[in-house]
Order: structure tokens, then sequence, then C-alpha cells
């Protein structure tokens, strides 16, 4: 079980955005490579990295960023964000991320992740990211007319690693991770599921560990780290008993 605290780019700063608008940005860290360090040094064992003006550009935006926090820690790092074609994942994987993160080209080119995940084996996820059930796509400044579930069953043979399901509605508002809808996706698909969007608190990390959510591979942290209220060091160690156990 993977707790991957979020760095979100934005004009290469780090922030949080409020339900994925732009507009309702917070800057929580002028230096990216700063805070992925001060997450290494916390103990988290994976960064979760999303290139904000990339997934509204459709190509790269804050790659410098990116390359910046690449050579301060040595944790591996799934990307997300510009990822529309062939060339970028390439270019990505070889300049050390982990794992690229397909969002929008999972819905318009399909066929491009079947290709991705052949290509490049256990280092190609997709980030659904649904509001009212449909998925959103550019930037999540479009909703598509088909659902999370319709858009991951396309990709069960594909040897995608894992599929990232953020409800949009709960992005960055704290009001706790919709776990029934994360939940009921996992169970539906052989995919392994990583639960985004609102994650409050230790009780989130509780529900994380339960026996009902035993098929996500894990959830993404993001405000509720920076505001304080998560603490890392409750979380993580709450995770390595759940482990030794």
């Amino acid at each position: 079980m993977i707790l991957f605290p979020a760095i979100d780019l934005k004009n290469g700063q780090c922030v949080r955005l409020e339900q994925g608008d732009m507009a309702r940005a917070t800057v929580f860290n002028l230096d990216p490579a700063a805070q992925a360090q001060s997450f290494a040094a916390q103990g988290f064992q994976y960064l979760h990295v999303v290139d904000l003006d990339g997934a509204f550009a459709g190509k790269p935006m804050n790659a410098q960023a990116v390359e910046a926090m690449l050579k301060v820690v040595s944790m591996p790092v799934q990307l997300g964000g510009g990822i529309r074609d062939l060339k970028t994942i390439d270019a990505w994987l070889s300049k050390g991320i982990a794992r690229v993160i397909i969002g929008t080209a999972a819905v318009r080119d399909p066929a491009l992740v079947k290709e991705a995940a052949k290509a490049f084996p256990g280092r190609v996820a997709v980030g659904l990211d649904a509001r009212d059930g449909k998925v959103a796509v550019e930037g999540w400044a479009e909703s598509s007319q088909v659902t999370a579930l319709e858009i991951a069953q396309r990709f069960e043979d594909a040897g995608v690693a894992a599929i990232i399901f953020t409800d949009i509605a709960r992005d960055g508002l704290l009001k706790g991770i919709n776990w029934d809808a994360t939940i009921a996706l996992a169970e539906a698909i052989s995919i392994p599921v990583i639960a985004s969007g609102g994650l409050a608190s230790i009780e989130d990390v509780r529900t994380l560990l339960s026996p009902r959510a035993k098929k996500l591979e894990g959830a993404i942290a993001g405000r509720a780290l920076y505001d304080g209220r998560l603490d890392p060091a409750e979380a993580l160690a709450l995770i390595g008993a759940a482990k030794a156990a």
C-alpha cells in the first residue's frame, strides 16, 4: 500500500488547485525540488508529480522543474500532464521517470496507451479523472461522455501498470476520498487502482488500510500534507505497521 505525496506544477512552482480550477491555485513552494527532498526526508517512497500547464497545453511545460526533482531524489517518480505521444513517453522514461501517467490521450487515443504499455512494461499508468462519473480531459477543462469504468475496461489486457482515479468534485477540498466509487472501480477491473482527490486526514489512510480497500494499490495525498492536516510520520507509521502485520 503506497501513500504518494503529490507535487502539482504550475509556472515552475508547487501548487494545489481546488477542483482542478487553474484560477483557484495556492502556491505552497516556489522550489519543487526542495519540496521533493522534503517528502523524501519524511520517509515517503514514491512521488506523484503532475505538470498542470502541460495538461492544458498538451505537451510538457514544466520539464525544468521535473528534471530538477529527478536530480535530488532517488525515490521513483510517476509523472502526468501533457503526455500525449510515444516520443514524450520515451523521453521522460529515459530521463529517469519511473512511470508515466496518460490521461487525455487514454480517452482520445487508446491505441497509444496500448502501444506504450507494450513497449514499456510496468511503466505506463492511466489517469482517469471523473466529474459526475464521466471522465474529463484537457486538464479537466472538458468532459467526455464515457465513464471511468468504460475506459478502464479498454485496457484490461494491455499491460497498464495502474489506474489513477480522481474524483474532481473532491480534489483539493479535503472532503475525503470518494471511497465508494474508487473501490467499485477497483473491484470491477484487474488493473491496480490508486485513489486520488480529497484525501483529508489520517481517517482516509485508515480506510485505505481496511479490508474493503484491499484491491487498491495506494492513494495520493496533496493538500492535507501541505496544510498539516495529515502528519506524514503518523500516516507512514500506520502503513508500516499494516505491512508488518
